[in-house]
């Protein structure tokens, strides 16, 4: 009888099985490899620290490194893995022999338990240990919650006990937190039930990612600064539409010692051993989008590169980074990494995420527009950048061919990155790539507005600049919001748009490089301890909802404490 030749193919590691089977340094060592000591860091078990006060005053005078900033295209269902390439670059720079560390945001509970999933990065470039980053972690987004449902419980009871800032309870704007997808509890009423319960009123819930307390905690660079912040939040009007603030309460002082932990960056390391710092977890669709200033400025002070990232596309997180965090920190990205898969592009093309496995270059071809505008948006900046192909299975050679092409004709420094499936070995020629354009680029970082600028015009220049827009569209509230906010003296400040990831526009059906359409922004939010104005458009939410098939549903722990089925 013939023997057959049959091949078995095992089924790919799941992320889950890869970082359970990775063998972790004591974070003592990854501490150590940085010049830190034992008073440098407060440990939390075997694998995570956060950096204490006395370590982040020791580094304080160190020369700072170069901060490398990885955004995407546009991003799409198909996945993009902007995490997986941050991880897998500084895996690859620290293979090379280079000082760095990954600055990143803490993972959410809503998106990991709703649709996206955990936030680590995948395969085999993640930072570890994922279980503990994608849940509790240290307790910092708790620390968070509690924070903001403090300031809530403190403004009810102001209220109770005779109300003496004449707070006009129609017009309280902060809200409580809670950090879980809960469509539910976006709108609530609250203290019925009689005299006792409270006073009768109209609240609401935002996942806790979105508070203000969450950017201010993330834009602080000091426990002093964090008060300064806190006690400008913006909490309600008086019957006199003046606003009421923290400080008119004079409860800033309570909600940064609970907060006085959270503040401190969290160090852990990836399954290469490359230090990472994770803080802070801002949305970039509805916040700022990026980590703390306090690690990124840490891992800049530790490190000879830092490899941060900032959420969802460059119209989003790279815009909010640029105008936002580099403002408040002082701080200029020598260089931007833009990533793009092929499976998303495509999907810009106009193919269904079911026949993203089918080869079609027609439809890449069509998708590029995206890449291309979100290109000349890092170079609108002055900003030199590289663009990174995260290569999936799926990908056909002729695909990668295209891309290629169109990259070296438009004279894109490219790199295939192969990090998900090889790790740093995988990222090796993205972080050459990178080092080459970084000696040889000198950065001439200019934002795209003035603070000076008025805040219709500063939007205006966001929504055509960045998104490629025609005109911004304001309702009524809008109008009269703006012409208050520069009443109150809040004019000067930058703007954080809350809009769609998936399009340029604010519609999340217009894929790839939609041209002549109009903004609409519905309502205004002051986020004074914070420091921008947002701008809520489309119908964007600050709280979320769960989808039909929550990814929680696929998660349980044995008998041995293990996570299963986190992502």
């Amino acid at each position: 009888m013939e023997e057959l030749n049959v091949t078995v193919t095992s089924k790919p590691k799941s992320d889950i099985e890869i970082a359970q089977q990775a063998k972790m340094l004591p974070i003592v060592n990854i501490a150590t490899s940085l010049g830190l000591g034992d008073d440098d860091m407060e440990l939390f078990g075997k694998y995570k620290a956060k950096l204490s006060f006395q370590g982040l005053e020791k580094i304080h005078k160190n020369k700072d490194g170069k901060i490398i900033l990885v955004t995407s295209i546009n991003p799409t269902p198909a996945g993009e893995g902007k995490s997986t390439v941050t991880v897998g670059l500084a895996d690859a720079l620290h293979s090379l022999g280079k000082k760095v560390v990954i600055a990143m945001r803490e993972p959410s509970l809503g998106p990991t338990m709703g649709m996206k999933g955990g936030a680590t990065g995948g395969g085999y470039a993640q930072v570890l240990p994922m279980e503990d980053i994608n849940l509790h972690f240290t307790g910092d987004i708790h620390a968070i919650t509690t924070a903001n449902n403090a300031l809530s419980a403190l403004i009810d009871n102001h209220l109770q006990q005779g109300n003496e800032l004449k707070i006009d309870p129609r017009r309280i704007v902060w809200k409580r937190a809670l950090d879980l997808n809960d469509r539910s509890l976006r709108q609530v009423l609250i203290g019925l039930g009689g005299p006792t319960q409270g006073i009768p009123r109209e609240d609401g819930f935002d996942i806790t990612v979105a508070s203000e307390i969450m950017a201010v905690l993330c834009l602080s660079t000091s426990i002093s600064d964090l008060k300064k912040r806190l006690a400008q939040i913006v909490v309600a009007y008086n019957y006199d539409k003046q606003p009421v603030t923290v400080g008119d309460l004079k409860v800033q002082g309570v909600l940064a010692l609970l907060l006085k932990d959270a503040v401190k960056p969290n160090l852990v390391q990836t399954i290469e051993h490359t230090p990472a710092l994770i803080h802070g977890g801002p949305f970039a669709n509805i916040a700022h989008g990026c980590n703390s200033i306090i690690a990124t400025t840490a891992a800049a002070k530790l490190a000879d590169y830092v490899v941060t990232e900032a959420g969802f596309g460059a119209d989003l997180g790279a815009e909010k980074f640029l105008h936002i965090k580099s403002r408040s920190a002082g701080i200029e990205p020598e260089a931007v990494v833009i990533v793009a898969t092929i499976r998303a592009l495509k999907m810009h093309g106009g193919v269904k995420k079911a026949d993203l496995h089918l080869e079609d270059l027609q439809a890449l071809r069509a998708g590029l527009s995206n890449l291309k505008k979100h290109v000349e948006t890092i170079q609108s900046f002055g900003l030199p950048f590289v663009v990174a192909i995260n290569r999936f299975v799926s990908d056909s050679e002729a695909e990668i061919e295209e891309l290629l092409d169109y990259c070296s004709q438009e004279g894109y420094p490219v790199a295939l990155t192969e990090v998900w499936e090889k790790g740093g070995k995988g990222g090796v020629a993205l972080a050459n790539v990178l080092l080459n354009v970084l000696d040889k680029s000198t950065p001439s970082f200019r934002p795209l507005y003035l603070l000076s600028d008025s805040i219709e015009a500063k939007i205006r220049t966001i929504v055509q600049k960045v998104y490629g827009g025609r005109d911004v569209e304001f309702s009524t509230k809008a109008k009269n919001q703006m012409s208050s906010f520069t009443a109150n003296g809040w004019g000067n400040l930058p703007i954080c748009m809350a809009k769609t990831q998936y399009s340029l526009s604010d519609d999340p059906n217009q894929l790839g490089r939609p041209t002549d359409f109009v903004i609409h922004v519905r309502e205004l939010k002051p986020a004074i301890g914070a420091g921008f104005i947002v701008a809520l458009t489309g119908d964007v939410m600050t709280m979320p909802g769960l989808p039909k098939q929550p990814a929680a549903m696929n998660m349980d722990v044995d008998e041995k404490g293990n996570a299963l089925g986190l992502f």
